[in-house]
């Protein structure tokens, strides 16, 4: 990646495999995720296309190699949480730690204004007490320094490799709460206005 650069787009369901591909250590060794079972690629490219409906669904990528994805997704489905939604980051596990994550996160929260959504959601799971080799308290911090606060955390909720893990729940308010709020956008319909920023952002 020369000169720690590389582009955003959204993405598309052609794109499952790379993005299979960049999940499946975070099923087969983490708890990060409460998957058991890596989903096949046509399932995966399902979800791809199901979230591009009416969420972004974004990559980085460096000379075609996709480098990590960040995406939004609901946060509950009554009309009333319209304009919340659920967000979840994974980056390439041999690029940690290079800002690939927090300009997946940014780019993912300019799309989302230009929505109209308000509350950015993430649900993270953390250990109950000390670290282990599953799992340790990083995406917790992580959301910590992109603005998010913690507003509750669910005790023993996920059991995986034989443990009992917490559910953080975190949030972060992007835009302005009053009344008469008009109902978000679908992501297709700011899709143009959004990859003409993406186009004109120099990562």
């Amino acid at each position: 990646m020369e000169h720690g650069r590389f582009r955003i787009r959204a993405a598309a369901p052609e794109d499952g495999a790379a993005l299979l591909n960049i999940y499946r250590p975070y099923v087969e060794r983490t708890a990060i995720t409460f998957e058991y079972e890596v989903p096949a690629e046509a399932e995966f490219a399902l979800r791809i296309e199901k979230t591009l409906r009416r969420y972004p669904y974004l990559v980085a990528e460096d000379h075609g190699k996709i480098l990590g994805y960040a995406y939004a997704g609901i946060f509950h489905d009554r009309p009333a949480y319209d304009w919340a939604v659920e967000t979840s980051i994974y980056v390439d596990w041999s690029r940690k730690r290079m800002g690939i994550g927090r300009k997946l996160h940014d780019m993912l929260e300019m799309a989302l204004r230009e929505q109209g959504i308000l509350n950015m959601n993430a649900c993270v799971a953390c250990p109950m007490g000390e670290e282990d080799e599953f799992l340790t308290r990083n995406s917790v911090e992580f959301h910590r320094h992109l603005g998010y606060r913690l507003v509750g955390e669910f005790q023993k909720c996920g059991y995986k490799f034989g443990r009992w893990y917490n559910m953080a729940w975190m949030e972060k308010h992007i835009g302005d709460h009053g009344g008469n709020q008009a109902a978000p956008k679908t992501f297709g319909q700011v899709r143009d206005v959004v990859e003409n920023r993406l186009q004109n952002m120099e990562m």
